[in-house]
């Protein structure tokens, strides 16, 4: 090498486990890794359970204000 000139290490670190995770202790920290149940509420209007903040699918309402207009079979 000449003189002078410095090599630059571009060296990058990164985290490496110590020891393996066991299929056990893998398996307990994703206990709480779960599908929660999608949740609905009843539409002021009709009664039919929807979706909180959608239009209701079989009024066209929202927000107590018509929006898609749908003729309501009762």
């Amino acid at each position: 090498m000449k003189r002078g000139v410095t090599m630059e290490l571009n060296l990058q670190l990164f985290a490496v486990p110590f020891r393996k995770v066991s299929k056990t202790r893998g398996r307990k920290r994703r206990t709480h890794y779960k599908i929660s149940e999608n949740a609905t509420v009843k539409c002021p209007k009709c009664g039919e359970e929807v979706r909180p903040h959608r239009v209701c699918k079989s009024c066209g309402t929202y927000k107590g204000k018509e929006v898609i207009k749908k003729e309501v079979s009762e």
